[in-house]
Parts: C-alpha cells; sequence; structure tokens
C-alpha cells in the first residue's frame, strides 16, 4: 500500500513542499494529494498590486502541478481528525492520510477592533484584494483612503495606491513610527518616497474603531476615509486549534527543528501555520520568507524519514526585508539570521529591481515545483513495502 501524503493550502508553502515531495519521493511507493480551495495559485506578496488595478499572470494549479505525480483535488477543508488522521471537505468528502503537511496559512486579523469586520478591506487573499479593487475603481478623485498597519503589508499597500491613484487623498496610521524596525538610511528614503507619494502619515496612531467613512483612534481623533485597507496583522485559520494538535497561544501548531508537530509524529505543519523555531531560538514570522524555506525543511525531513536518510540540519534564517514603494521604488533592509537590521540597505531603482526578481523568483518555484532544488535521485520508495515507523 502507498504511503499516502496530504497536502493541505497551495500557497508559497503548501506548493513548495507537494513540489519537493515529488522531486524527493517515487511515485510507487507514495501518493501526493494536495487539497486547495482555489484552482489557481495565489501570488500573495502581489495582493496590492492586484488591489490597485495590474492584472497578475494566473498559475492554474492543474497545470503547475501536470505531470509531477501531485494530485490536486481542489476542495475547502473544513475539519481535522488528527487521531483519526482525516481531512474533512465541504461538501462531506473525507481523505485519510498517513502523513499530513498543514499549510493552510493565515488571513487578515481584526484584533478585535469595533468596525473592522464590517467596514474595511484587506489584501490577504485574492477575492479581498479584488473587492478592494472594485472599491478603489468606483472612488472618485479627492477621495480619502486610509491604510492601517505600519508593517511591511501597509507600507507596500499605501504605496502602491498612492503610486496608481495620486487623484486621491491617501494616509497611513501606523501604530508605532514609520519603518522604526529599519537602519537609518533605509527610514530616511521611506520618508522620503512617502512624501513624493503624497501620504499622509499618522504614527504613534492606534485605532480603536472603523466607522463607514472614518477610523477613530485610541487617543478620540477622528481620520476620513471612504475607503478603510487593514494591514494590522494576520490570525492563522482556527482549523489546528479545533484539533488535538499542540498549539500556540496564536493557534499555530508547534513544530520542532524538521517542522513535524511536537505533538503528532504524522503532522508536519509549514509557513504561517506553523510555530518554528528560527535563528537563535526566535520564531519564525508570518512571510513568504519563512514559508518556502520551511517548506522545503518539511519536505526533506518527511523524504529522509520516509528513505532511511540523515534528517536535514535546520539553517533557516533570514537575508532581507524586502519592501516595495510603488512599481519602481524600494527598500532592501539587509538583517541578520534572526531578522535584525544590519547597518546597510539597497533603496531606489535598484531596491526595486532586486524585489521584483524575489517576486519572480518565488513565483518560478512554484511553476516548476520539482525544479527547486539540486538534482537528486528520488528514493526507490516500492508499493507494498513500509516506508518507515517514525514519521
Amino acid at each position: 500500500m502507498k504511503h499516502r501524503i496530504v497536502v493541505l493550502g497551495a500557497g508559497y508553502a503548501g506548493a513548495n513542499a507537494a513540489g519537493r515531495l515529488a522531486k524527493r519521493l517515487h511515485p510507487a511507493g507514495t501518493e501526493i494529494t494536495l487539497v486547495n480551495a482555489d484552482p489557481e495559485f495565489v501570488e500573495r506578496i502581489r495582493m496590492h498590486q492586484l488591489a490597485t488595478g495590474q492584472d497578475l499572470k494566473p498559475r492554474p494549479l492543474a497545470d503547475v502541478f501536470a505531470g509531477t505525480g501531485v494530485q490536486v483535488r481542489i476542495a475547502r477543508v473544513t475539519a481535522v481528525d488528527a487521531e483519526r488522521k482525516t481531512v474533512a471537505l465541504a461538501g462531506g468528502d473525507e481523505i485519510a492520510y498517513d502523513t499530513l503537511v498543514y499549510a493552510l496559512g493565515s488571513t487578515a486579523a481584526d484584533s478585535g477592533v469595533p468596525g473592522v469586520a464590517e467596514h474595511t478591506h484587506h489584501i490577504a487573499g485574492k477575492q479581498s484584494a479584488l473587492r478592494l479593487r472594485a472599491r478603489l475603481a468606483g472612488l472618485a478623485a479627492g477621495g480619502t483612503v486610509l491604510v492601517v498597519g505600519g508593517g511591511l503589508t501597509g507600507i507596500e499597500a499605501v504605496t502602491e495606491i498612492a503610486e496608481a491613484r495620486p487623484d486621491l487623498d491617501v494616509a497611513l496610521a501606523a501604530r508605532a513610527g514609520l519603518g522604526d524596525w529599519l537602519n537609518e538610511k533605509a527610514r530616511n528614503h521611506l520618508r522620503k518616497a512617502f512624501d513624493r507619494l503624497g501620504i499622509t502619515v499618522h504614527e504613534n496612531t492606534a485605532i480603536a474603531g472603523v466607522e463607514p467613512s472614518a477610523a477613530i483612534t485610541a487617543d478620540g481623533r477622528t481620520i476620513p476615509a471612504r475607503v478603510t485597507v487593514w494591514t494590522a496583522g494576520f490570525a492563522v485559520h482556527p482549523i489546528a486549534a479545533a484539533t488535538t494538535l499542540e498549539v500556540s497561544a496564536t493557534g499555530q501548531i508547534v513544530v520542532d527543528d524538521t517542522m513535524r508537530s511536537v505533538s503528532h509524529a504524522d503532522v508536519y505543519a509549514v509557513g504561517d501555520a506553523a510555530f518554528a523555531p528560527g535563528a537563535n531560538g526566535h520564531p519564525l514570522r508570518m512571510s513568504c520568507a519563512s514559508g518556502v524555506p520551511s517548506a522545503r525543511q518539511a519536505a526533506d525531513a518527511i523524504a529522509a524519514r520516509l528513505t532511511g536518510r540523515p534528517l536535514p540540519e535546520n539553517k533557516i534564517g533570514y537575508t532581507a526585508q524586502c519592501v516595495s514603494l510603488g512599481r519602481r521604488d524600494a527598500v532592501v533592509q539587509w538583517v541578520t539570521p534572526d531578522d535584525q537590521p544590519k547597518p546597510s540597505a539597497l533603496t531606489g531603482k535598484a531596491a526595486a529591481r532586486v524585489k521584483e526578481i524575489i517576486c519572480k523568483s518565488a513565483a518560478w518555484s512554484i511553476s516548476h515545483p520539482t525544479s527547486m532544488a539540486p538534482s537528486r535521485r528520488r528514493h526507490p520508495v516500492l508499493a507494498g513495502e513500509p516506508a518507515t515507523t517514525t514519521v
């Protein structure tokens, strides 16, 4: 009987994991099923572009994984039973697994702020980005747009909107200082870009509520906003927390250095869904920069356990934080492996080119799922032969 591997979610982490597993393991002894609600791969790191009217190249999962041996199942996951080792799908279907790779990712978090769910847009997914796209397209000149959240997503969203729609009054509300995690050179460039694009910045400003045409700050001020875009944090899907899997306070699955659940040896978690150790013991942050290497680590660990090879060493760490400032400007902040800023940074058009190369590389790895690593002969795990007792 073949060893059944089920991968939940086909974002950067899930798609990379499925493709890497297909490269590492022989189809004679393994069966890999990739489950995803959307029939296309969604370039999440470009959702701010989609929201401002730019069209992205479609990447149907059926085409991406054609000929790889990965079976693509388009369905929405509704539950995981970690004891019965089954996954429930919308419509009542169920899939059994021997090894599960959980990569359902994250979505926007409202942080309990009144009015966020009713009166804001977000860009955590394709459908939400398209809704914002339609709203912005219908907004007349002089309309007010407020982006809440001073992290990478918020900065990319607000600069993209301001560049695409210079006729709008665009603002950003940040709980702390603008780009205060960057080094001095990067911060100065960021502020110049905001000045160039005419973006109003409300620093050290917490939003306590959102109304149809305004946001209310914690100190009682009102910021006009015909459109409010919420980028103040992400939350994982609640499916894992509803299982017997050990999860963190954030609902992420707690994993070890191989991305394997600390409570269930047949479950792995990657990407935003994983509470995973990174360099110097610091948990990996929710990002594509964490998702891809964690997926590769999990796939290599699964393959190693199935074939009796040595486990891969966890070398996941960061190199840079890249933030686009429209289509022709960016900041690339070089960082230490544990994500602390170095004194150097790349800015301007050169940084924009680097950021674009990184985005294209991430998409290329999805479009070429079995060419993501140096060629290595797949281990002939034979049908009917027990794969391992340790996965």
